[in-house]
């Protein structure tokens, strides 16, 4: 008898377990509903944990993003719950795609520091943050939005990750550019960006328009006839396509045309020149770092590394559905799952006891060693908060 089991993964994401075994006299299908492609996590380090052994975050660049930014802080508070589920959300305008679709954007996008990056259909703005991340102070990183409500919503969201999260600190920041418009309407004299992502459907005759907005080298991420697909140019009129997975994503809005007949053109923002007294705070804070660094290495062998995180070792029953068929006929029955067994209990034991031991060592709360590094300096008060871009603690 020979067995095949088939991973097939439907819109957003969405996995199930198709397993065929043929033999001689009969033929024997299971078909187990598995719900969403990783399971939920409590927070947001173990939704990336899960993300990581899925498959779906394959490079520690792009797991420093995903980890600096928590997820839950983009939902509004009464949705908050649902953060950390591996499924799209959408209230009103706002929208923010599944946790592993938004992983195999990044990975597909290949970022690096210093790039120029392009998001249409910037949204919430949290997938430009975790962009901002790796492309550092050089890079140049621009959104169209078509609602302004949105752009409203993402600015907010902006500020207060600035405002109040240590990551800012731990990374050189790309801070975003917000503009609203319809990106089929983006101004022909617009300058051309290393990565583009579109987070809306692209029908087949909008295909050259996205390519344009491309380098020679760069990298073009959209949903295109229903499969997430990764498009490079390769030289002036060259392209290699590749198609990631298959997904669902409402379609591009058709651009309305004002009274007069003419588009309304959008106009990205301008590739500003950053002042003297800017790059002299980058650079003052970039070799802040490496001191503080380096101290670190002398004192424990570590670098600015993320604490190390105590995480409880939970064992998930999961009751698989299952439809049997057994030559013409059907039985609903129901696979055992390993789970399920009286070792089960042995796990839930040792997994007890492996919480009671880690809370006992618990580390203390991680310190920005940067924010202190710059207070204690002999300076003016007003020339550290501006090292400090004027943040809270």
């Amino acid at each position: 008898m020979k067995v095949c089991l088939l991973l097939v993964v439907g819109s957003e994401g969405r996995t199930g377990w198709y397993l065929k075994a043929v033999g001689k006299k009969h033929c024997l299908c299971v078909i187990l509903k598995m719900g969403g492609a990783v399971s939920a996590g409590e927070d947001n380090d173990e939704l990336i944990d899960n993300l990581k052994e899925a498959q779906y975050i394959r490079t520690e660049l792009v797991e420093q993003a995903f980890r600096a930014i928590d997820r839950a802080d983009y939902y509004l508070e009464e949705f908050k719950e649902n953060a950390y589920k591996d499924l799209a959300w959408k209230h009103g305008n706002i929208h923010l795609s599944a946790p592993c679709i938004y992983s195999e954007v990044m990975e597909a996008l290949d970022l690096q520091p210093g790039l120029s990056f392009l998001n249409l259909g910037s949204g919430t703005g949290y997938l430009s943050s975790m962009v901002g991340l790796i492309l550092g102070p050089f890079g140049v990183n621009h959104g169209v939005e078509l609602h302004s409500d949105v752009i409203e919503y993402a600015k907010q969201k902006l500020d207060f990750f600035i405002r109040t999260s240590d990551s800012f600190d731990k990374f050189d920041f790309c801070e975003p550019s917000f503009v609203t418009g319809n990106c089929l309407e983006i101004s022909p004299d617009c300058s051309q960006y290393d990565r583009v992502y579109c987070g809306a459907g692209v029908q087949k005759e909008h295909e050259e328009y996205m390519k344009n907005l491309l380098k020679v080298g760069g990298i073009l991420v959209m949903p295109l006839e229903e499969k997430l697909t990764k498009i490079t140019r390769t030289g002036p009129s060259a392209w290699e396509t590749k198609k990631i997975l298959a997904v669902s994503f409402a379609p591009l809005i058709q651009p309305c045309h004002s009274e007069s007949g003419r588009s309304r053109l959008v106009h990205l923002p301008p590739l500003a020149v950053r002042s003297l007294q800017d790059l002299a705070r980058i650079a003052i804070r970039g070799t802040i770092k490496k001191i503080i660094n380096q101290e670190t290495v002398i004192k424990n062998g570590n670098g600015l590394k993320n604490t190390p995180r105590f995480k409880r070792r939970r064992v998930r029953r999961r009751r698989m559905e299952t439809i049997v068929f057994l030559d013409k006929e059907v039985f609903a029955s129901r696979i055992s799952n390993p789970s399920d067994d009286n070792s089960c209990e042995d796990l839930e034991e040792e997994g007890r006891e492996e919480e009671k031991t880690q809370t006992e060592s618990k580390p203390d709360p991680p310190v920005n060693f940067l924010r202190e590094k710059v207070l204690s300096l002999p300076l003016p008060e007003p020339l550290k908060y501006y090292l400090l871009y004027y943040r809270e603690k």
